[in-house]
């Protein structure tokens, strides 16, 4: 793609590196077939093409986003199939993340937006307040429908709706300290606490802990980290999400270097994705440049850490999984083999359902923000998966989680919960 950018503009490093994408792109199309809102919506500035197109012009020009091209990148899921698809290799991860915080810079939202997405970036990345929310929720829920009727509190209305019955006891899990390995110590780990998921489905971190201390690993939960910062980023609030950036890179650091570590396990794969990409979010940071990349690279999803401990090979348990890859897990990481041979090895019968590429419509907040497309996304996802037949679902991502389990009573787990099951644990709750 031809660009016309200034040497003035070109001189500001993420112009520049968006101008580098840019000139990559070669318009084929071939992004147009594996984008959720393309597929759905037919409407080519929906598509990744459409998007940069918008996105070249708003730079380009040095103008402030306007509400078409809001409107569409908004409806950007970042499920990042695009990337997996593409064969010049456009970084459009990088490049939407920048027209994003151009978005929040120069443009105002309407009133309802602004508020919508202060509350969400006040309260989900904070456990306590998470939780807090959630029990509020349950006193609020009868006047959902009520709210989603009202512009003002339509959006409130739909977290009412995927706000869950009942909220999980806090767990030890999600507090600062050492779980040592039984056995001789094989490995090092520190554990993303996170900040939804352990409100949510505490289990997760718990059957974690419980698999890698049997085989082994030590786990260290770290005093002072917290949330990865992938709900802000993907808000365009690029200095908050820095700041988790920075905190979560001070406290897994000060644990490496008092103790070594081998990895940095990460249960949610759209945490995980941001998590390996810190080194490029601060790569600008002359204090933090050099330390985020040393974390980045120290970043694993717990499926790509339980490959490196050969697991023995279990007996066949009669169980047949369908396995949903996050899009976080199969886009933004590249991780396609590693979680369905893990399974298959603990002796599960593993299936992959049809346009498994395609996103669920969870997205982080993007079931709250766009909920009629995620609806339809949600709903596809779902037909495919029931066609395999299966005893139940595993996937690597707590929103895939949430977003898929209010749409089927097939049980929905994460994959460790029954590796855990299948090394020795009790057998999970959602069975």
């Amino acid at each position: 793609m031809q660009t016309n950018f200034t040497p003035a503009q070109l001189a500001d490093p993420h112009v520049a590196e968006s101008e580098a994408i840019l000139r990559k792109c070669v318009h084929c199309g071939f992004c147009t077939a594996t984008c959720p809102t393309y597929v759905t919506l037919g409407d080519e500035l929906d598509s990744p093409r459409g998007r940069i197109y918008l996105i070249k012009d708003m730079l380009e020009n040095g103008r402030a986003a306007d509400k078409e091209t809001v409107t569409h990148i908004d409806r950007c899921l970042s499920c990042l199939a695009c990337t997996t698809t593409c064969p010049s290799g456009v970084d459009y991860m990088h490049l939407v993340d920048h027209a994003r915080v151009h978005i929040e810079n120069t443009y105002r939202r309407p009133f309802k937006d602004r508020l919508a997405r202060s509350v969400l970036a006040a309260v989900l990345p904070y456990p306590a307040r998470f939780r807090l929310s959630l029990k509020a929720a349950g006193l609020a829920r009868p006047f959902a429908g009520m709210m989603k009727r009202m512009p003002l509190l339509k959006t409130f209305g739909v977290m009412l709706d995927l706000a869950p019955s009942a909220v999980p006891q806090p767990s030890t899990s999600a507090m600062p300290g050492v779980h040592t390995a039984q056995g001789k110590r094989v490995g090092r780990v520190a554990l993303l606490s996170g900040c939804a998921q352990p409100v949510l489905k505490p289990e997760i971190n718990e059957a974690t802990i419980r698999l890698l201390t049997r085989f082994g690993v030590e786990v260290v939960v770290s005093a002072g980290e917290g949330c990865c910062g992938a709900l802000v980023h993907h808000m365009g609030r690029e200095n908050q999400a820095l700041e988790a950036a920075r905190r979560n890179v001070d406290a897994w650091l000060k644990v490496a270097d008092e103790g070594g570590l081998d990895a940095i396990v990460i249960t949610a794969s759209g945490c995980g994705t941001t998590i390996k990409d810190y080194g490029h979010m601060l790569r600008l940071d002359p204090e933090y440049a050099e330390k985020a990349a040393r974390v980045s690279a120290l970043a694993k999803d717990i499926t790509e850490y339980l490959s490196t401990l050969d697991l023995p090979e279990q007996d066949a348990r009669g169980m047949t999984l369908a396995y949903h890859s996050a899009c976080s897990m199969q886009h933004g990481q590249k991780i396609t083999v590693a979680p369905k041979q893990l399974l298959k090895r603990a002796g599960f019968v593993v299936r992959d359902p049809a346009e498994g590429h395609l996103c669920c419509g969870s997205a982080g907040t993007y079931n709250i923000l766009q909920p009629e497309i995620s609806a339809k996304l949600k709903a596809r996802k779902v037909k495919n998966i029931e066609a395999t037949k299966p005893d139940a679902i595993a996937t690597g991502n707590i929103g895939c989680i949430t977003q898929i389990a209010s749409g089927t009573a097939i049980p929905i787990l994460h994959t460790v919960e029954l590796l855990d099951w299948a090394y020795g644990g009790a057998k999970p709750k959602g069975l």
